[in-house]
């Protein structure tokens, strides 16, 4: 009985360690040389600045004291929220990449001309990984969207 339950202990270790392994080998997020800065940003979106919120697929850059190095842009989808670091997530950070929305349908890098889909994230053109997200709570009662790291 012994012996069985160290063969089943082992296999099971094995499997957890093999599953912790490739998980640690996936993508990057971004690469090594993105700013990692403490992100803590609440936002009633009951205030004018924020209408634009209101509605799927409207967005907002946030520019205020502890949202980053440049600052976020937050887009309504029809599930929630997404929230991208303006750091370009594929270079190292210059004068000349932080990300801009175009046309209220992409988000654009101008350094290379790296383009993502707003509302998703996905890259179309230049670089093979999304921006850099980060998670949210959104209180509906007080219509409260807080933003964290």
């Amino acid at each position: 009985m012994k012996r069985k339950f160290s063969l089943l202990f082992c296999a099971i270790l094995l499997i957890f360690s093999t599953l912790n392994l490739t998980s640690c080998n996936t993508r990057d997020e971004t690469v090594s040389c993105f700013p990692n800065v403490p992100i803590n940003v609440i936002l009633n979106l009951n205030l004018p600045a924020y209408y634009n919120l209101q509605n799927v697929n409207g967005w907002i850059y946030v520019n205020q004291q502890e949202s980053g190095t440049r600052g976020l842009i937050v887009v309504r989808t029809t599930n929630g929220f997404k929230i991208y670091d303006r750091n370009a997530p594929h270079i190292c950070p210059d004068t000349n990449t932080t990300l801009m929305v175009e046309d209220n349908i992409k988000v654009v890098c101008p350094q290379d001309g790296a383009e993502w889909i707003l509302i998703t994230g996905e890259p179309t053109k230049v670089a093979q990984i999304a921006p850099k997200t980060y998670r949210y709570n959104f209180d509906s009662p007080s219509n409260t969207l807080s933003i964290f790291d």
